[in-house]
């Protein structure tokens, strides 16, 4: 006799599922208590105030009594961020199930309450893993997107208040594709940038935004005989929309505008369904002149984006000054319109 691979499967998923389930729930706990350390010592903190230096006593006192029984989870770092865990989230109905201590332990982290409110809200959206969070913080996701966007905006898509109504709100400029593991100081073709891309495929679905899918790769058309073939294709349901990607490993051309814009009507006239918006274009280029890019397309464009990446997390210093020039570019453009 031989046990049926169905039914075996079907054990396998029950203890899988259980063993999930019970890591979750020693989570939970966790940061339960980790919650409530923080409690206790910020009230005893507040009823100490009248004594200089008590705060400062009191992590320490306590981490030298508790280390000893309960090992490094109680050290003086750990205890200051039980008190800053419980200072940032006073009430347990703000916590949410599905985050690790490791989430929090980043959430934590961030001074900014705007810039807090929207990466809770993504992650809860997205579902996104402790190092997933983490990532989208150190890539500074927030700036990028306000490069385009104003903070009401942002946070109202983050909250599913809104719909976005333009590429702009929810595509990134620079794109950071420092998982790639491509190094900027060796030479590289485009068609390895694709095939790194395809290669960490779910990570670039996690940079380029909520609600892509993807669609193709080299994706052939005819145009009367002529064949063409579209670097990546993907689907935007909050968009809904076909989303191209031309990528080019140099400097933006006003001939790399023209291709893509040919791309994005052949789209339109032959894949593009009458309930959907119209096809967006994406140019992804190691470099580009904005101007260049707003003469060569029409004043009322909005299908076509041409965003820069790079392949290393972006400091905070340069995300500052990145804003500052395309804040410069808008005076500018302002100016001469």
């Amino acid at each position: 006799m031989q046990l049926k691979q169905e039914l075996v499967q079907q054990i396998q998923s029950i203890i899988a599922t259980a063993k999930d389930r019970a890591i979750r729930s020693v989570d939970t706990e966790r940061v339960l208590m980790y919650w409530q350390i923080g409690k206790v010592i910020l009230e005893e903190e507040q009823d100490g105030m009248e004594r200089a230096g008590y705060g400062e006593f009191l992590i320490k006192s306590l981490s030298k009594t508790l280390q000893p029984k309960f090992g490094s989870g109680f050290s003086i770092r750990q205890l200051e961020m039980c008190r800053q865990f419980y200072r940032v989230f006073p009430i347990t109905n703000a916590l949410r199930s599905q985050f690790s201590w490791t989430h929090y332990r980043t959430l934590i982290r961030i001074d900014n309450p705007d810039k807090r409110e929207f990466y809770i809200a993504e992650a809860e959206k997205n579902n996104w893993t402790a190092r997933q969070l983490e990532r989208q913080v150190n890539s500074q996701l927030f700036e990028r997107l306000l490069v385009s966007n104003d903070i009401k905006a942002v946070l109202a898509i983050a909250r599913e208040e809104k719909l976005p109504s333009d590429a702009k709100e929810i595509i990134k400029d620079p794109m950071v594709l420092e998982f790639l593991g491509l190094k900027r100081e060796v030479g590289y073709y485009e068609k390895d940038l694709e095939k790194a891309i395809i290669t960490h495929l779910q990570d670039f679905l996690l940079e380029i935004g909520n609600g892509f899918s993807f669609v193709a790769r080299q994706k052939r058309i005819h145009i009367e005989g002529d064949e063409f073939s579209i670097d990546l294709v993907f689907y935007n349901r909050l968009l809904q929309c076909f989303v191209i990607f031309e990528i080019k490993t140099n400097k933006l051309t006003h001939q790399d505008i023209g291709q893509l814009q040919m791309y994005v009507n052949y789209y339109d006239r032959f894949e593009k369904q009458e309930f959907e918006n119209p096809t967006i274009g994406i140019l992804l280029c190691a470099d580009k002149n904005d101007a260049v890019v707003r003469i060569t397309l029409p004043e009322t464009n909005k299908t076509i984006i041409a965003s820069k990446y790079q392949l290393y997390l972006p400091t905070e210093q340069q995300l500052i000054e990145e804003m500052k020039k395309e804040l410069d570019k808008l005076d500018n453009a302002e100016n001469i319109s």
